[in-house]
């Protein structure tokens, strides 16, 4: 397996521009309304109606007694490794097939990062591996629900109750994904949401961290604001980090969360137009397996050799058709290879995927031609 997956078409690709993007946020609700209020109240930093009733409202849709807001989806994941108390000496295990967020904020605390493989017909991380993995150093298991389709959660609750050990969930791509009827991010001792443009719901820049524990809650909240004590004017009992959200984001969050099921069921609904339209073609979608809802955060479908990836995107391309490369596996990244590592499922995924236009607002015309440009390239081959 070439494992040299960067490539120049990458980088021409890049700097296109496209008719159709790969996503755009839905901003059709009441963010405007909302963010003039805080505009028109002066509260635009990190204090306002807003804040408190977005992380009261999210923790309600997701399921969770307790939600703190941040200010983006990195900094969720490291607060949630500090609160945790998860440093150096610890291992944390992680998939190797992830967006390199989940492995930095494991390197932010000191801790390292154990990979593991991917399972190949849910892409998510492989328990098994999981298992092979364990140590007496492990201190936690990061799982990372890819692309929206959750990770086998019983397996992962077991191993983690097994070997007590931390489980933390990376929902950053699954808002909006149950595993057998419970919202992704309550299985584990605390779970980490993003709100990037990009996301199912998003606030621009913005993260959320959720538990059902009281004393992680309260820590995760005092290391957000500073440190600042909760019974003393400007007095700093810790080190803290200044990772709160704004009241405009949480405005704008607010007014997403309020059409959240209807966003949900309309990229469900785009994900069965694609599955429909792709039907006979030689391309594998990621779809639905097990006792799972996805949310469809991209649709994702891999091609039959890696060869046939780059030469469909150029394509799609030339149509004005925006697509992106699935992640490389971390363990290929000049900082996280520091020993001979081999990840097959993984880097075989990674070789042949591609991320398809996946904005809930894509018109049926829209899908269509996307659909009927990956049958070209496959009927002039």
């Amino acid at each position: 397996m070439d494992r040299q997956f960067q490539s120049a078409a990458d980088n021409s690709l890049s700097m296109t521009n496209y008719a159709i993007p790969v996503y755009q946020p839905e901003l059709s609700g009441n963010e405007k309304r909302y963010v003039l209020e805080c505009l028109d109240s002066t509260w635009i930093s990190s204090k306002g109606r807003f804040v408190s009733e977005f992380e009261e409202r999210f923790a309600s849709f997701a399921g969770t007694k307790q939600a703190i807001s941040v200010c983006n989806g990195t900094v969720a994941l490291h607060l949630a490794l500090l609160s945790l108390g998860i440093g150096p000496g610890d291992e944390v295990i992680v998939p190797t097939l992830t967006y390199v967020a989940a492995v930095n904020a494991i390197a932010y605390v000191g801790a390292t990062p154990v990979f593991v493989d991917s399972l190949p017909d849910t892409w998510q991380m492989d328990p098994a591996d999981v298992r092979r993995k364990l140590t007496p150093r492990t201190k936690g298991i990061l799982a990372v629900h890819l692309y929206g389709h959750p990770c086998d959660m019983d397996a992962l609750t077991a191993l983690a109750r097994e070997n007590k050990v931390l489980l933390i969930e990376d929902c950053a791509e699954a808002f909006g994904s149950r595993f057998k009827g419970r919202h992704v991010g309550t299985f584990g001792d605390i779970a980490c949401f993003s709100f990037f443009g990009n996301k199912t719901i998003t606030t621009g820049e913005g993260g959320m961290v959720t538990t059902d524990d009281k004393s992680l809650f309260e820590r995760a909240r005092h290391l957000k604001g500073q440190g600042l004590a909760e019974h003393r004017e400007y007095w700093h009992d810790v080190i803290g980090y200044n990772y709160r959200m704004t009241n405009i984001c949480a405005a704008i969050g607010l007014a997403q969360l309020e059409r959240a099921d209807e966003v949900i069921a309309r990229k469900r609904a785009l994900a069965e137009a694609y599955w429909e339209q792709l039907a006979g073609l030689p391309v594998q979608m990621l779809g639905e397996t097990g006792e799972v809802v996805s949310s469809f955060w991209m649709i994702s479908i891999l091609v039959p050799n890696a060869a046939d990836r780059e030469p469909l995107r150029q394509h799609l391309a030339g149509e004005g058709i925006e697509t992106r490369p699935l992640f490389y596996p971390v363990h290929t990244m000049p900082m996280y290879a520091s020993h001979s590592q081999y990840y097959p499922v993984a880097e075989n995924l990674a070789s042949r995927g591609i991320n398809l236009p996946s904005w809930p607002g894509l018109a049926p015309a829209q899908i269509a031609g996307i659909c009927s440009n990956i049958r070209d390239y496959f009927n002039k081959k």
